[in-house]
């Protein structure tokens, strides 16, 4: 015996619509005068005209049937999807039906009530594709520009297949759910105040791993209190100052970059900003050929010897905050380290004091946020 919750299911996946058009409605009113008149005047010539429209009527509904009948759809997008970047997918249809073509197909993105407020994501497709024909075991492919809003594992993958043909009396419509995971990963496009921690990153790893290597980094200004083994006596004659070479560190440049998971309800919020924070610095910081190791209080992964960018990328698509995890100290002292807590004086007592630490009040939530960014829920599979 089948559950609710499986016939509720079902009714979804089957689910089909009628929607009288302007012209149904008028034809629908020209029916009602003719049968009205053919019933007052008893005249047989306006039984057959009433008949004749009551069938193309009928003719209309079982046509439109027809040509949904058979559909089949698959929605495909890039294996890396950001949030906020409009990316090219492909929208493909199948005509399961080998003789009988189908007409006037329309196909748009739709998010069903029933499952609405859960996700409170919008459709992915925002504009309708229109198809004028779709011939007998034909497919045809459609490029469009589709934009994800939230990070998260998007499963609301909801579409609605229409048509009026053939007379366009009515628009029969069949929602149409594709059970298929998309995983999106968190901004990595500037946001207000990104590039300036970027840039202010960048700047503070440079002037942190300057040196006394065995590289040659620059030729700079002397600074009180330096050797005068490293003046460029070249230089110095050429600029009419002091200069000494800088040289390169002998380790590789890396950040640490760690994501503090304790976070209150309040401040969550604060949380998907600073997820946006972590994966637009590792990901801008790995182009510029630099190391990365990115922690939490469960996680840990070193760039570029333990993989790519998207390992860490997939990982802050779907983090959520978890209370009551203990962070730990530092693991590389020569590393640069940022850190993101909502509690900055938590982290300064385990060692992190050297690093930069990002609170609620050096790195605010921007005006706007909205509420925190989730997985969207699970819809049947249908169509």
């Amino acid at each position: 015996m089948k559950t609710f919750a499986r016939i509720l299911r079902d009714m979804l996946r089957r689910r089909r619509r009628y929607q009288v058009t302007r012209g149904g409605l008028l034809f629908a009113a020209a029916m009602l005068l003719v049968g009205i008149a053919a019933v007052a005047s008893g005249n047989n010539l306006l039984f057959l005209i009433e008949a004749a429209m009551v069938s193309t009527l009928l003719v209309s509904g079982l046509v439109s049937r027809l040509s949904l009948a058979g559909l089949q759809l698959d929605f495909q997008v890039p294996e890396h999807v950001s949030a906020g970047r409009p990316v090219s997918a492909s929208l493909y249809v199948r005509n399961l039906k080998r003789l009988m073509p189908s007409f006037s197909v329309q196909v748009t993105g739709r998010v069903d009530p029933f499952l609405s407020a859960l996700s409170g994501l919008p459709p992915i497709i925002t504009s309708g594709v229109y198809f004028p024909v779709i011939a007998g075991g034909a497919e045809i492919e459609e490029s469009l520009e589709v934009q994800f809003q939230r990070r998260g594992a998007h499963r609301q993958n909801s579409f609605a297949v229409s048509t009026k043909f053939p007379f366009g009396f009515l628009e029969r419509t069949v929602q149409v759910n594709l059970l298929r995971e998309i995983v999106v990963y968190p901004c990595i496009d500037p946001q207000p105040g990104f590039e300036e921690l970027l840039t202010a990153v960048a700047g503070e790893m440079e002037a942190y791993y300057r040196g006394l290597g065995k590289d040659f980094y620059r030729i700079r200004p002397y600074e009180a209190f330096e050797s005068a083994r490293h003046v460029d006596w070249k230089a110095t004659a050429h600029l009419g100052s002091l200069q000494v070479r800088e040289f390169a560190r002998e380790q590789e440049r890396s950040l640490e970059i760690f994501l503090d998971r304790d976070v209150p309800a309040a401040l969550r919020p604060w949380f998907e900003r600073a997820v946006d924070g972590c994966a637009f610095l590792a990901w801008h910081i790995s182009e510029r050929g630099m190391g990365v190791r990115f922690r939490t209080q469960d996680f840990e992964f070193r760039l570029p010897e333990e993989g790519d960018i998207y390992t860490i990328l997939k990982f802050l698509a779907l983090v959520q905050p978890v209370s009551g995890r203990v962070a730990g100290p530092p693991i590389d002292e020569t590393s640069f380290q940022i850190v993101f807590t909502a509690e900055p004086r938590r982290f300064a007592d385990l060692g992190w004091d050297p690093a930069g630490l990002l609170g609620p009040d050096v790195f605010p939530v921007r005006a706007g946020a909205g509420p925190a960014a989730g997985a969207a829920e699970d819809q049947p599979h249908g169509g």
